[in-house]
């Protein structure tokens, strides 16, 4: 049975995020941070599943070990879907968390609230060199006209989740990964493990 899963994450508040949800159930999770010389996974895929297989199945040629990957995407009704799987360049290839957030705001700047409507959604996959196993986590929300909040990332500060209404950015760790789409992906990911009897 597997014990060590590998994070296929560069980005540290998302490898933090998945760690504290997957690793109760008991696993060793390590991190790209904690290897050297990993190779740096182009996330160009027109689909999240397209960029979490490729980063899983890349990150396992290179360490050999089973690992955990996934994409996010922030589907906003009003723009078709957009930013979706160029969320974390939606500002352009080096865009910081802030860049991606005011260009977003701006698209909206003259939409009402009632037409704010989006949804978080998250593809995780597994891959262990033999066998791929993917699942999907999903939140419907709005996107505020402001940030809201100090906590989380990405465009945490200005989606707030129909459930609570308020902003992942309002919320603690422990609340949003109760219902976030990550943490929903990776809960609906475990028990499809379990299943196959991949994992205990």
């Amino acid at each position: 049975m597997v014990s060590t899963i590998i994070v296929a994450s560069g980005n540290p508040d998302k490898a933090k995020e998945i760690k504290q949800i997957f690793g109760k159930h008991g696993f060793r999770i390590k991190t790209l941070e904690d290897f050297e010389n990993v190779p740096e996974v182009i996330e160009d895929g027109n689909t999240l599943y397209d960029n979490a297989l490729k980063k899983a199945r890349m990150i396992f040629d290179a360490l050999g070990a089973p690992v955990l990957a996934d994409d996010t995407g922030l589907e906003v009704d009003f723009l078709g879907g957009a930013p979706g799987a160029y969320s974390a360049r939606y500002a352009g290839e080096d865009a910081s968390y802030e860049d991606n957030v005011e260009k977003l705001l701006r698209k909206l700047e003259s939409v009402e609230g009632a037409d704010r409507t989006a949804r978080f959604r998250t593809v995780v996959v597994y891959f262990d060199g033999k066998q791929d196993v993917s699942a999907e986590g999903s939140i419907e929300g709005t996107i505020t006209t402001e940030p809201r909040g100090n906590g989380g990332f990405g465009y945490d500060p200005i989606f707030e989740a129909l459930e609570t209404k308020q902003t992942f950015s309002e919320m603690t760790d422990s609340a949003k990964n109760a219902i976030s789409h990550r943490g929903r992906a990776l809960q609906n990911l475990y028990l499809e493990l379990q299943q196959l009897n991949i994992l205990p």
